[in-house]
């Protein structure tokens, strides 16, 4: 899923002063699973920045909306009611999302109110790791399911990096070296073979090397 944070308090109520009439768009999908973009949190939001201590001038009025995915146009077309006297959106989802907004709502401001944190997943209660970095070119076959792109400082392919010690990565702190990890895992599955195998050079092209991406897919067409 797509982690976000809530950006600090005074920026978010320093980015919308000014307007009279703010809508907080929820967003049901990743960011509130990870608590930071649904309608509850869209509530709790509104109820913080009702506070006059936030601004110089006369608070603004804020009012809420939420639904499932603010990163579909579709979506937010027939399920985002916009009131006529809106001056800007407050989104609570990922920078997709916020882009979204954005194309649909034309004229009006659409502000962020998280910040986009990593492509992640739920390791235990109330945290979330990064685990992918979208690289295009996925290599999870032969690294045991542990991506090295996404979890090794130095995306390093074929190995650990001399910093590596006693399982941990040399950048400090409790972090694991995730070429240990990979190979810890392969031997439990009696695949350490495959920690032989040379991973080619990585053709960054399908990453953010070769500039924004899409993908294409016709309704109902057969898989290629």
């Amino acid at each position: 899923m797509i982690v976000g944070k809530l950006k600090p308090l005074d920026e978010i109520a320093a980015s919308i002063e000014g307007y009279k009439n703010v809508l907080i768009a929820g967003c049901g999908s990743c960011v509130t699973v990870c608590l930071s973009g649904g309608d509850r949190e869209a509530m709790a939001l509104a109820r913080e920045l009702s506070n006059p201590g936030h601004y110089r001038e006369a608070p603004t009025s804020i009012r809420t909306a939420a639904f499932l995915r603010q990163c579909e146009r579709d979506l937010v077309r027939a399920y985002l009611q916009v009131p006529a006297d809106t001056d800007a959106i407050l989104s609570l989802a990922c920078g997709a999302g916020v882009q979204t907004l954005a194309s649909v709502f034309d004229k009006l401001p659409i502000i962020p109110a998280l910040n986009t944190s990593f492509l992640g997943a739920l390791d235990e209660p109330g945290v979330w790791r990064e685990k992918c970095l979208g690289c295009g070119d996925c290599v999870l076959a032969d690294t045991a399911g542990i991506c090295p792109i996404a979890r090794c400082a130095k995306r390093l392919l074929n190995g650990p990096c001399g910093g590596s010690s006693k399982g941990k990565c040399e950048i400090g702190g409790d972090v694991d070296c995730a070429w240990q990890l990979i190979v810890d895992r392969l031997t439990d599955s009696d695949r350490l073979e495959d920690y032989e195998k040379v991973q080619p050079v990585k053709d960054w092209s399908q990453d953010r090397g070769g500039g924004p991406r899409s993908s294409h897919r016709v309704a109902n067409a057969p898989l290629e």
